[in-house]
């Protein structure tokens, strides 16, 4: 029984376990030493490149003949050594020479494209991709996983602002969707015509600013963002356009206070496996809602308004008599 309990909570760990780090071998072959065309060694290194997440690791093994190193920069090619070219370093890794039955690993911790070459061998070159870990939910720029909406106050607590987004991963050419409602907190009811602007900063820059009018408490923008990075999405300087409304949502009620009333949201943009460009975008509705409700307003008073002319016009219309011309009285 308590061997059943203890494997039970064995499976449960195991299953929660999000993320692995990975091994890969990259085998150094026999012949690699000979920049000749007819040498037995098909690659320098196999495979010549590889693409690898962040934090996966690479074992080098040396099946050559001779001794060799694994040195990040750029070698000579084939027959660049010949002119005197025996490749250049970039001091990212260096394993030194490590001879035949010998290996030689690294863990990549960066993400970007990593050549590499033997310095005693400089016509022998490799490639390896290291791709950042796209994480499957949706998280804050430290990292730490967020479920939607999520919530904000305002620094004076008289408005509460939710926010998501979708798709929940946001990616670069991707077009995503953030979604927000505005709240009374006193009386978790919908606060209408709220006027606010919205602005994204990306690795500490503002890439985009709007000026917004919610309607029905929430409204949205949609945007495509080109780079990788952090970013902060700030809700700022929300008000709201009835005089009514704002003495139920402000303890203070002056212009500072409006100005000072502003919530952040963070998130990690991350580079898409799959999109290097995008195409043109709506930002944000074409017509809003209040568009539909000026048009109902037209659409029901203009003819109610012709009904009630047409109506006194026929009561007022004066009678015609009965007298004709010519006619002769009994």
């Amino acid at each position: 029984m308590i061997f059943f309990i203890l494997f039970s909570i064995f499976l449960t760990l195991a299953s929660t376990s999000v993320v692995y780090a990975e091994e890969y071998v990259v085998d150094i072959p026999f012949g690699a030493y000979n920049p000749e065309l007819n040498t037995p060694a098909d690659t320098w290194y196999d495979p010549p490149q590889m693409s690898i997440l962040v934090g996966d690791t690479i074992i080098w093994y040396n099946d050559d003949k001779e001794g060799h190193t694994v040195t990040s920069g750029e070698g000579s090619g084939r027959f660049g050594w010949m002119s005197d070219n025996f490749g250049t370093p970039d001091d990212y890794f260096n394993s030194g020479r490590f001879m035949p039955g010998e290996s030689w690993s690294y863990t990549f911790e960066d993400s970007g494209v990593f050549p590499y070459y033997c310095t005693i061998h400089p016509w022998m070159e490799g490639v390896i991709v290291v791709e950042k870990l796209i994480p499957d939910f949706p998280h804050d720029a430290t990292g730490a996983k967020v479920e939607f909406p999520l919530l904000q106050y305002t620094p004076d607590l008289d408005i509460e602002v939710n926010l998501s987004w979708e798709p929940p991963i946001i990616k670069t050419h991707e077009k995503i969707q953030f979604v927000y409602q505005f709240y009374d907190p006193q009386t978790n009811s919908n606060l209408a015509a709220m006027k606010y602007n919205f602005i994204i900063f990306q690795n500490g820059k503002e890439i985009f600013r709007d000026d917004g009018l919610s309607q029905i408490g929430g409204d949205y923008r949609n945007f495509i963002f080109s780079n990788s990075g952090s970013i902060i999405i700030r809700i700022e300087g929300i008000h709201t356009t009835s005089m009514f409304a704002e003495e139920s949502v402000t303890v203070k009620g002056d212009v500072k206070d409006k100005e000072q009333r502003s919530v952040d949201f963070t998130s990690v943009v991350y580079d898409n496996p799959e999109k290097i460009t995008h195409e043109a975008y709506h930002i944000k509705p074409a017509q809003r809602l209040t568009t539909y409700y000026e048009l109902m307003i037209i659409i029901i008073l203009v003819p109610a308004i012709l009904f009630l002319f047409a109506f006194f016009w026929i009561i007022k219309k004066p009678k015609l008599s009965n007298n004709k011309p010519g006619a002769v009285k009994l």
